[in-house]
C-alpha cells in the first residue's frame, strides 16, 4: 500500500504532513510521490492567500479522474481549506472526497484507515489510533538520514485576529503544546540525524503563556540548547508586542540559537496598522529593531508586509517604502492584499486598490528590496562563514548561515548535515557562492 502527500503553504503545514507521513508508516503505507500510484492520496492545503486556495481546489479537482478509475482509492483533504470548523461547501462540491483533517489534526485519516482495514470496535481503534500518533515521530523514509533541518510546531492557531488573518477561523485559538511533548520530539529527531529544527507559532513568542504550569519560550530555548546532536535552533514567526528582553537575551547568549529574527511590520503606516488591528505603532516597531540590533549586533531580521490594504492610499504605501528604505531589513516576504472570507476585513472593508496597484506597489518594494538584500549581502565577499549543508541541488551543495543566508558550494564529497566553513566569492540578493576551506 502506497501514500502520496502533497503540502501546500507553511512550515506548519510541512511539519504536520510529516507527522501523518510517520504515522501512515507505521501502519505499512509506503511513499510515492506519482499521486496515481497511491492508495491514500493526502491533500494538505492552504488558504492564506487566495492564490494558495485556487493551487488547491485546482489540486483537488485533479483527482477525480483517478478517483473514477480507482473507487478504492482514499482521498483525505487536511488543512486550511477543511479548517476548524468544517467547509460544508467545499464537500458539496467535492462529494467523492473521503476523508477530511483540521489543520494539524491526522486523526481523521488513521481512523478512517484503521476502521476500514481493521473493523474492530471504536474502543480498540482508539487505541491503535493512539499508539499510531503517540510517541516517537519517525521520519518518513524518503527523509530518513536525509533530513538535516525540521519544523517543529510549538502554537497551534492564533488569537489575536488581525482584519486580515484567517488563520484564527482556520486553526482555531491559540493553545501551547505541552512543555515536555516538544522536548521529546526534538531528542527523537535529534536521534534520527536531525541538525536543525525551526520552532513555529503564529506569534511564537508567546509560548507556555497558556499552559496549567505557564512557562516561555525563553525556558524552553534553554531545554532544547542542550539536547546534543542539534546544532542550530530557530524560531518563527514573532510579533513585535510580544518579543521580550528575555527572549532577545536567549538569542544573544545561546549559541545554537540562530542571530536570525522574524517580526512582522506588515505597514508602514499607523493608520493601516489600526485598520488591521496590529496592535503597535511604526514607532513602537523602530524602537523594537534598534533594540535588537543592539542586543544582537550580527543579526538578521526579516519581516512581513502587505500592500494594498483596503484604504491604503498612496502616501501610506510611501510611508512603509519609506520604512523599508530606512530600516533595511535582510529579506521582506512581500504579499498583495487578497480578502479571505470569514474575515473582518472581507466583511467590513471595501477591497478598493486596484490589482493593477497591487501588482505596481508589490514590484517597487520588491525592487527596493533586492537593493537592500544586495547590499547587505555584499558585505560577506571575501569573509568566512558557518554554513550547515542541507542539500544537494544541480550538482551544487545548498546550505545556510546562522543568519540563514542561503549558500551553495562546489564539491565532490557528501556535505549532507556538516557544517562547515565557508569563504563567499560571490554574492546576490538571494543566495551566496563560496568554497570550502575547512
Amino acid at each position: 500500500m502506497k501514500y502520496h502527500i502533497w503540502t501546500e503553504g507553511c512550515q506548519m503545514n510541512v511539519a504536520d504532513s510529516h507527522r501523518l507521513a510517520s504515522a501512515l508508516e507505521k501502519m505499512g503505507y509506503e511513499p510515492t510521490r506519482q499521486p496515481h500510484h497511491a492508495d491514500v492520496i493526502v491533500l494538505n492545503t492552504c488558504v492564506v492567500r487566495q492564490s494558495a486556495e485556487d493551487k488547491a481546489i485546482g489540486r483537488l479537482s485533479s483527482l477525480r479522474p483517478l478517483k473514477d478509475r480507482n473507487p478504492n482509492l482514499v482521498v483525505n483533504l487536511m488543512g486550511c481549506l477543511i479548517g476548524v470548523r468544517g467547509n460544508q461547501k467545499i464537500l458539496e462540491r467535492f462529494p467523492w472526497v473521503d476523508v477530511v483533517s483540521p489543520p494539524s489534526d491526522p486523526e481523521p485519516l488513521i481512523r478512517y484507515l484503521v476502521e476500514r482495514s481493521a473493523k474492530q470496535t471504536s474502543q480498540i481503534n482508539q487505541a491503535q489510533i493512539n499508539a499510531l500518533l503517540d510517541g516517537d515521530i519517525i521520519l518518513p523514509k524518503a527523509d530518513q538520514g536525509r533530513l538535516v533541518s525540521a519544523f517543529i510546531p510549538i502554537v497551534y492557531g492564533c488569537s489575536h485576529a488581525c482584519t486580515y488573518c484567517i488563520i484564527p477561523s482556520k486553526r482555531g485559538i491559540e493553545h501551547s503544546r505541552p512543555y515536555d511533548e516538544i522536548l521529546n520530539e526534538v531528542n527523537s529527531f535529534a536521534r534520527q540525524g536531525v541538525k536543525e529544527v525551526t520552532l513555529l507559532g503564529q506569534i511564537v513568542d508567546r509560548y507556555g503563556l497558556d499552559l496549567p504550569e505557564p512557562t516561555t519560550l525563553s525556558a524552553l530555548l534553554h531545554d532544547l540548547h542542550k539536547i546534543e546532536g542539534i546544532k542550530r535552533i530557530r524560531f518563527l514567526t514573532s510579533h513585535p508586542n510580544w518579543m521580550t528582553d528575555e527572549l532577545l537575551e536567549a538569542v544573544q547568549t545561546l549559541p545554537k540559537v540562530c542571530p536570525h529574527i522574524e517580526v512582522p511590520i506588515q505597514s508602514g503606516d499607523d493608520v493601516i496598522l489600526k485598520a488591521m488591528r496590529r496592535g503597535y505603532t511604526v514607532n513602537a516597531y523602530r524602537d523594537l529593531i534598534a533594540r535588537i540590533r543592539q542586543r544582537i549586533p550580527d543579526v538578521a531580521i526579516a519581516t512581513d508586509i502587505i500592500v494594498g490594504f483596503p484604504g491604503e492610499t498612496p502616501e501610506q504605501f510611501d510611508n512603509t517604502y519609506a520604512l523599508l528604505a530606512d530600516l533595511r531589513m535582510d529579506v521582506a516576504h512581500l504579499a498583495r492584499y487578497s480578502p479571505r472570507d470569514g474575515t473582518f476585513s472581507a466583511r467590513k472593508l471595501v477591497d478598493d486598490v486596484s490589482d493593477a496597484e497591487k501588482t505596481r506597489r508589490f514590484r517597487k518594494l520588491e525592487e527596493l528590496q533586492e537593493e537592500i538584500a544586495s547590499e547587505i549581502n555584499a558585505r560577506l565577499l571575501g569573509k568566512t562563514v558557518n554554513v550547515l549543508f542541507e542539500a544537494q541541488k544541480r550538482g551544487r551543495w545548498r546550505g545556510r548561515t546562522p543568519t540563514n543566508k542561503l549558500v551553495f558550494v562546489d564539491s565532490p564529497h557528501d556535505l549532507l548535515g556538516q557544517e562547515r566553513s565557508v569563504t563567499i566569492e560571490w554574492t546576490g540578493p538571494w543566495s551566496l557562492i563560496g568554497t570550502l576551506t575547512s
